[in-house]
């Protein structure tokens, strides 16, 4: 069969696998919210049973929330080998066809964390296969894009390519600070130790609570008495801080992404709409933060919490790559000749990057 870099049926799979794949970031939200990890103590068995024939009537309580997301979690990885067996049979660039190899081969390990998380019974592990989780959802948000006709087909002018190039390094820098930020939030999620810090935006009513021992002992006993809840650490309470003053920081780089975009950007610009919504994005994101510690975690809000954290992820990652992709398409490429051979370089061709 002919390969080709336009094929719209596959762009809207690997779409569709990306609605999907946010389904299951979701349920697994969830499932931590609901301390659900552990309802079904057996894998790749539920209760013995073989997964896709556990009995319908069984599904209550935390083993509804961790069945389902064993088997979203089934059909996703379905879906991966679809789209891999596609990108590699269909699709003309070698290296788009290897993208799909390497979300087949993460996909793998991502069910065998999963499984693992459950026979080890080991929170570190979580920690790695919610974050894990987001940089399959990102791989295969990517993979849609790239599949697109508005990457192969990109005519949009550029603008300024020096403007380009410093949304492109602000870009990497929020997107960093976001993941850093998604495995900040895994690693306290996977604690279950319930809030270290049960107020904002104060912090036991200080600007920066105390972490000495007497004080983490009161604030034990306080939680305790009124919700009953695992006791925490110092370390805990710093990480939840640390967190806080991270999302601040994400706030200030996403917001001078926007300012830049919409000061310096054509206004009908792909970029410009993603910087944007990715400020708008980041102050939902603020306020589910909020309201998780003001509805002491409730289960829907903190899972739209780790929803909005994907999506986010997912933007910037858009942004740095729309951005890379206009500098490529239409930016001028620098050549170290001497000034008479680049003169008539210049006046013979134009040098472009095939996509």
């Amino acid at each position: 069969m002919a390969r080709s870099r336009s094929n719209p049926w596959l762009h809207r799979f690997a779409v569709l696998m990306a609605a999907a794949t946010l389904c299951l970031v979701c349920i697994g939200g969830l499932v931590t919210s609901h301390g659900a990890g552990m309802a079904v103590p057996d894998w790749p068995t539920t209760f013995g049973y073989n997964m896709f024939f556990f009995p319908i009537s069984k599904w209550v309580g935390g083993i509804f929330y961790e069945h389902t997301h064993r088997l979203v979690a089934s059909a996703v990885g379905f879906l991966t080998i679809i789209l891999a067996a596609w990108l590699w049979i269909k699709e003309g660039r070698r290296w788009l066809r290897w993208l799909g190899v390497l979300a087949l081969a993460a996909v793998i390990v991502q069910g065998v964390l999963g499984g693992l998380r459950v026979t080890w019974m080991k929170d570190e592990l979580g920690i790695f296969h919610a974050t894990l989780a987001q940089m399959f959802f990102v791989l295969v948000c990517s993979i849609a894009l790239f599949s697109s006709r508005w990457w192969t087909e990109n005519r949009e002018p550029s603008g300024d390519p020096a403007e380009l190039s410093l949304l492109r390094r602000i870009s990497i820098f929020g997107t960093v600070l976001i993941l850093l930020q998604l495995v900040l939030g895994a690693t306290m999620r996977h604690q279950h130790a319930g809030l270290a810090i049960p107020d904002f935006p104060s912090a036991y009513g200080q600007l920066w609570p105390a972490t000495d021992p007497a004080s983490v002992a009161r604030y034990n006993q306080l939680r305790s008495e009124v919700a009953a809840v695992n006791p925490i650490t110092g370390f805990q309470i710093v990480l939840q801080m640390v967190h806080r003053i991270s999302a601040l920081a994400v706030m200030i780089v996403l917001g001078s992404a926007a300012w830049l975009s919409l000061r310096r950007l054509r206004r009908n610009s792909l970029a410009r709409k993603l910087s944007i919504g990715w400020a708008l994005l980041v102050v939902c994101q603020v306020l589910l933060g909020a309201a998780t510690i003001w509805t002491n975690k409730s289960a829907d809000i903190a899972t739209a919490h780790v929803a909005i954290g994907a999506l986010l992820f997912v933007n910037g990652t858009f942004l740095v790559l729309v951005c890379s992709r206009c500098l490529w398409k239409n930016g001028p490429v620098e050549i170290n000749l001497p000034a008479g051979v680049a003169h008539r370089v210049m006046r013979q061709r134009t040098v472009e990057v095939p996509a």
